[in-house]
């Protein structure tokens, strides 16, 4: 089952780095969120000035030292919980930095975030961003990550055990009837419950709006005047709320892989359904012309997706055996995460036509189970990292959800598979999983203009499954100073994913101030 609503670049990070498969897909849902108490109508003013009861925060200095990876100092910061009441209480944020390699001609700090919401920013920065930047980059910025609030390091949320997550994943996400409907029902209240039992007291103040105020703080206790930062996927939201929230203390900003925030959630999420479907045909188109070594035949991409669709709803009543998975059983849904979590990196496809083949034709469904338990992020142990739960968590917070009912789901069914006969019933279904949850969101979609900032660059890629290419062209060109860099190609994101014109051109941003010239497109 995908909780996932917004795009997270881990599996594009772990296939170019570690190796570990770290995939992540879903549905999106965007739109700035207000925090526990702070209305969309103060924003505004939030910049203006730091409020004396925020003045600790701001000059509080970080005591760095050594840890995990060489060359690496880590830190904790201190942020209210609650920014609306300060003197509440305390939430403590891990940080990460890597020096810059030179020491003249230092930029000051580069903030980094890969997406999620979710994703480790740490996690992010010492297995790529702190080494795979280029050396320029590196050698004029100290790179620095902070988890946000409920994320990883700092005091992450928290649902399920292993066990009962592994009964979540596998619950049928394309009910046949009402007692299946029912079943799915249960299983999101039951996701909800156990986030409430566990995470009672984080879960209203892990908004948008929250963490990027959360950044704000970071930025003064780096001692930076301005803030430069890189957002990939969801990343790019965070980036655009802080924009927002502080115009005037944006530095050079790049968001990559954009959302849209002026979209609602069931808006937004339709608009992914037909996102993954752009890239599921792409890579039917790749292997159809593969011939015999295509598991899925015929000879055009609707033909493959025919009888990927088949294949699906077989397992919806014969799942295939795995081997070494403690039992467990490939299902339609575990399936389809698999399918989709290739999705994000046309360097996976390989990895997804051999998974096909062997649950295909040999009947074997080990290899797609471990695209969907990346996308998890599952370990063999059966243990789950808090990505999925602060997924939620976040997804939950800042948008109103997409459904409210079952019926309104069945409703729009027709909608959504229009958008991708191949996801579309599935990914329906699943944004039907906001609708339980225990906390009212506290954020709208709206534009974000950002008035007053100075330039920010906008990247977008053609066929991004993710965050379709029309959400970086609406979000350029919402804000005041956007500007939009085009890469015509396959994958999710654009910076660093070998196109040297997309590297050359967000470098000369990043180390120069230049923006890119209206309409610019890389291949």
């Amino acid at each position: 089952m995908d909780l996932s609503r917004r795009g997270r670049r881990s599996r594009l990070l772990s296939l170019r780095t570690c190796g570990t498969l770290l995939v992540a897909a879903g549905l999106l849902v965007s739109g700035c969120s207000a925090g526990s108490s702070t209305t969309e109508a103060s924003l505004a003013s939030v910049s203006r000035a730091t409020p004396a009861e925020l003045a600790p925060y701001y000059g509080q200095q970080l005591k760095w030292h050594e840890c995990g990876v060489p060359g690496f100092e880590c830190s904790t910061m201190k942020a209210p919980l609650d920014y609306a009441e300060p003197a509440a209480g305390d939430i403590k944020l891990a940080v990460a930095r890597k020096q810059a390699t030179k020491k003249s001609g230092r930029l000051g700090s580069l903030l980094v975030n890969p997406g999620g919401p979710g994703g480790s920013a740490i996690g992010y920065l010492q297995s790529y961003a702190g080494l795979g930047y280029p050396s320029e980059v590196r050698a004029h910025y100290d790179m620095v990550a902070v988890d946000p609030r409920g994320v990883a390091r700092s005091e992450p949320v928290t649902c399920l055990d292993g066990a009962r997550m592994d009964l979540f994943t596998q619950t049928d996400v394309t009910p046949d009837d009402r007692r299946e409907t029912e079943a799915l029902r249960s299983a999101y209240e039951t996701f909800a419950t156990g986030c409430q039992e566990r995470s009672a007291g984080i879960l209203p103040h892990v908004s948008t709006v929250e963490a990027a105020r959360d950044m704000d703080v970071l930025r003064a206790a780096l001692g930076d005047d301005k803030l430069s930062y890189v957002g990939a996927s969801y990343g790019t939201f965070l980036g655009a709320t802080y924009a927002e929230l502080y115009p005037e203390r944006v530095g050079r900003l790049v968001l990559d892989g954009a959302m849209d925030p002026s979209l609602s959630a069931r808006r937004m999420n339709e608009e992914q359904t037909a996102g993954f479907e752009t890239a599921f045909r792409s890579f039917a188109k790749d292997c159809v012309a593969r011939g015999a070594d295509c598991p899925l035949g015929g000879k055009s991409p609707a033909d493959a997706g025919r009888r990927l669709k088949a294949f699906l709803d077989e397992l919806d009543g014969k799942p295939l055996p795995t081997s070494g998975s403690g039992g467990r059983r490939l299902g339609e849904a575990l399936a389809t995460t698999g399918v989709i979590a290739a999705m994000y990196d046309e360097a996976g496809w390989p990895q997804l036509r051999d998974a096909l083949t062997s649950a295909m034709k040999n009947r074997d469904g080990s290899g797609l189970l471990v695209l969907s338990d990346g996308y998890y992020e599952r370990d063999s142990n059966g243990k789950y990292a808090n990505l999925m739960f602060a997924n939620a968590a976040v997804n939950c917070l800042d948008l109103p959800p997409a459904f409210t009912s079952p019926d309104d789901v069945k409703k729009a069914l027709p909608a959504f598979e229009k958008a991708s006969p191949v996801f579309g019933e599935g990914l329906a279904w699943t944004s039907l999983n906001c609708t339980y949850w225990p906390v009212k969101a506290t954020g709208t979609a709206h534009r974000i203009e950002a008035k007053g900032a100075g330039p920010i660059v906008v990247a977008g890629t053609t066929r991004d499954p993710a965050t379709p290419y029309r959400w970086a062209k609406a979000l350029s060109s919402q804000l005041s100073s956007g500007h939009l860099l085009t890469y015509e190609g396959d994958g999710h994101t654009a910076y660093g994913r070998g196109s040297e014109c997309v590297d050359a051109t967000i470098n000369a941003y990043l180390l120069k101030g230049t923006v890119p010239k209206d309409g610019k497109r890389c291949s």
